[in-house]
């Protein structure tokens, strides 16, 4: 995620974070905010929203990133106003701890499927299961699970394999940071994954079981942190129902861009559909936040052929 409209060059995101911590606001008085819901296992991602959304009497919310029934952990629900930052989430890296039963394959890479395949396992010391982990870092491809939410010609993919179908998921390039073991079982592995978007963990435990040549599948599956909340607190889904959970200020999904400050009369400006004049140091095509005087963020900007800002995507609401 300075002086009045000048570029916020010495300004620190991670010292706002803090800061921007809302109060939750009376109920049907949402205006915007993201909060970090610890998913619990055994529910959609859809269902936790809705869930999340009634207990907080939003008007409009969305999540950033899906998580399977299976997995828990960080799930970034957008809360009113903030859901217009969504699409910025969606493509940031992310981490994972997972567990992986060894020796058996199922049809959906987890333990939610039916066990297809079973295989003995091999001796494996830490120096085997290092050289297989090697070759699943970097730039990889990798084949999504037939069961999956990916679309073609508009349905999801596990309606078709539900139904039966044979399908055929084409490869795609991901990108794996970090991949480490954590601890070693006689049938489990403790994985770390530290991933960019668009990767799918059971995918990958799945390619490890080939390359280790007895098949493994996913047992559980924890999203430690998306980015930029790394480190973040997670309420889980009990506090948001009975307690008052604290909603980060949408301002932290973009603390890596450039900044500028506004006064109440030139955000009044951008809200007319009007350009602000031109400021030093920023370029044209450039995105930048465009934040009230408190930090909060106000919209998001783009800076024109001439340099002017114009606005790309205002937010509004009852503080604002």
């Amino acid at each position: 995620m300075a002086a009045t409209g000048a570029v916020d060059s010495s300004h620190s995101p991670a010292a706002d974070s803090a800061a921007a911590i809302l109060n939750r606001p009376p109920a049907g008085s949402i205006d915007s905010g993201i909060l970090l819901l610890d998913k619990p296992d055994g529910m959609s991602s859809n269902r936790a929203l809705q869930q999340v959304k009634r207990a907080l009497a939003a008007g409009k919310a969305g999540h950033a990133g899906t998580l399977d029934p299976l997995a828990t952990g960080m799930l970034p629900i957008l809360l009113g106003e903030a859901t217009k930052v969504a699409g910025l989430l969606l493509g940031k890296d992310k981490a994972y701890q997972v567990t992986c039963r060894l020796g058996q394959n199922t049809d959906t890479y987890d333990a939610d499927g039916q066990v297809v395949r079973e295989r003995p396992i091999p001796d494996l010391d830490p120096a085997a299961i290092e050289q297989a982990l090697s070759g699943l870092r970097g730039l990889i491809r990798q084949r999504p699970p037939a069961y999956s939410a990916i679309k073609v010609a508009g349905q999801p993919l596990y309606k078709r394999a539900r139904r039966g179908e044979e399908i055929t998921v084409p490869e795609r390039a991901v990108r794996i940071d970090r991949l480490t073991l954590l601890a070693q079982r006689p049938q489990e592995l403790d994985l770390h994954v530290e991933c960019g978007s668009g990767t799918y963990i059971r995918s990958l435990v799945h390619d490890l079981g080939e390359v280790l040549g007895c098949g493994a599948h996913v047992t559980e599956l924890r999203r430690v942190w998306v980015q930029p909340f790394r480190g973040q607190a997670m309420p889980g889904l009990d506090q948001v129902l009975t307690g008052t959970p604290a909603l980060l200020d949408p301002a932290v999904a973009v603390g890596d861009w450039p900044q500028v400050r506004l006064d109440p009369e030139q955000l009044a400006v951008l809200r007319q559909g009007r350009r602000l004049p031109a400021r030093a140091g920023l370029a044209p095509g450039q995105s930048v936040a465009a934040l009230e005087l408190s930090g909060r963020l106000a919209g998001l900007l783009l800076v024109a052929a001439n340099g002017e800002l114009q606005p790309q995507r205002l937010l509004v609401g009852p503080a604002h």
